[in-house]
């Protein structure tokens, strides 16, 4: 990690001393390797008290990311993947990147649209037709 910031947006550079690193044994496959390394990274982010972003960022990626919150406002990204620890935090800080990114783009406001003359039109004559067909099987009936 020879990067002293992660540039998350153009506006948004979280620096690495936010970032905790935590390591343990991993599962899977991998012999005695798994029995003796800690190969798997935990990445934790505090972001109730990360002085890199804004309070608006803060509540957005609050709302935005609430499923992998604790309740101490701290974002957890794991990874395992690998049998190195370095490939692992590499992951880690990788998903941690995206996942921001993603969660920090803005969304798209909706806006409310009417349906066409034509396309209103198109609906009633369809539902005359099945009307129409309904009542030519009541007739065969009685």
């Amino acid at each position: 990690m020879d990067l002293q910031e992660l540039l998350i947006t153009p506006t948004v550079s979280i620096p690495m001393g936010e970032l905790e690193f935590r390591t343990s044994r991993s599962g899977g496959p991998g012999g005695q390797n798994v029995n003796k390394l800690e190969t798997r990274v935990e990445l934790r982010f505090d972001i109730a008290h990360s002085a890199s972003l804004t309070e608006d960022q803060r509540q957005l990626l609050s709302s935005r990311l609430k499923s992998r919150i604790d309740a101490d406002g701290i974002l957890q990204v794991v990874s395992q993947e690998s049998r190195s620890q370095w490939k692992n935090k590499q992951d880690a800080v990788n998903r941690f990147v995206r996942l921001l990114k993603e969660a920090l783009k803005p969304r798209k406001v909706r806006l409310k649209t009417k349906p066409t003359r034509e396309s209103q039109e198109r609906r009633l004559e369809a539902k005359k037709r099945v009307s129409e067909k309904k009542k030519l099987r009541r007739n065969l009936n009685e």
